[in-house]
């Protein structure tokens, strides 16, 4: 097992400073209480609520964020559990449904991101929470906008790690996600 096959197993929700990470509509300090929901697989709405927010925080007309391969992460276990339940548990199929559909439109930015000349990614997973390329501890949306308009939001190799990164989260899921693709297919099929 690799050192970012290791990071990405051992990774904690806690471990994340997610009100620190970006996404296309701020800050993700949300996301914890929506895995919290999904884990729990026994509210709809709730859970409908909750994958709505964090599918269009994690990719924005094909571009990711800082949240994306953390979220990723996390969004893999809760769909693992999804599969496992999902056969007596209807909240936990429409979460591994709506997951796998999040996961495909993943993989495809992934392909079109790969296709274009890149910067290298940062070499190690955990590299993307280093001080320099996390927002202020205090959300200030006055200092966010204009962190923004900066023309170097994010250097090209952090940039570049989402992508990689999300890549090497989705790849630690690959068997399910094939035989999930299959059996959706066969079943569109009938």
């Amino acid at each position: 097992m690799t050192e970012n096959e290791r990071y990405i197993a051992a990774l904690t929700v806690n471990d994340v400073p997610w009100h620190r990470l970006t996404t296309p509509y701020g800050r993700a300090a949300e996301f914890p209480r929506y895995f919290a929901v999904l884990e729990t697989m026994d509210d709809l709405a709730a859970a409908e609520d909750a994958l709505c927010e964090l599918t269009i925080n994690t990719e924005h007309q094909g571009t990711f964020w800082h949240a994306t391969p953390f979220a990723l992460v996390f969004l893999v276990r809760i769909f693992r559990c999804a599969l496992a339940a999902q056969t007596d548990n209807e909240i936990a199929r429409r979460i591994a449904e709506r997951l796998l559909e999040h996961f495909l439109l993943i993989a495809e930015c992934i392909r079109m991101g790969d296709s274009i000349e890149h910067a290298a990614s940062l070499p190690h997973f955990s590299d993307l929470l280093r001080e320099e390329y996390l927002w202020s501890e205090v959300y200030d949306e006055e200092e966010d906008e204009l962190r923004w308009e900066d023309d170097d939001v994010f250097p090209a190799e952090l940039f570049y790690s989402f992508y990689y990164y999300s890549a090497q989260v989705l790849a630690s899921c690959e068997a399910e996600l094939k035989q999930e693709t299959l059996d959706s297919e066969m079943m569109n099929r009938i």
